[in-house]
C-alpha cells in the first residue's frame, strides 16, 4: 500500500498556485467549484489507490475547521 505524502513534494509550489489562482480567473463561483470538482476528479484518479485517497479524505476533513496552513 503506497502512504499519503504530506511533506512538501513540489518542485515550484508557488508556481504551481500561480497557475491554479490563474486557471480560476474570470470564473463565477459557481464555475470555480465546478473546476475545483473536476481537479479533485481528476488528480483523485490519477492516483487511484483507494487507501490512499481515504486517507487523504481523513487528513483533509480532519482540518477543514482549521484556520492556520498545516495538513
Amino acid at each position: 500500500m503506497a502512504a499519503l505524502v504530506i511533506e512538501p513534494n513540489l518542485a515550484d509550489p508557488d508556481g504551481f498556485y500561480e497557475r491554479l489562482t490563474e486557471a480560476h480567473r474570470g470564473l463565477s463561483d459557481a464555475a470555480s467549484r465546478r473546476m475545483n470538482a473536476k481537479l479533485i476528479l481528476l488528480l483523485a484518479n490519477h492516483i487511484g489507490d483507494p487507501d490512499v485517497l481515504d486517507e487523504a479524505l481523513r487528513v483533509a476533513r480532519g482540518n477543514a475547521g482549521a484556520s492556520t496552513r498545516t495538513l
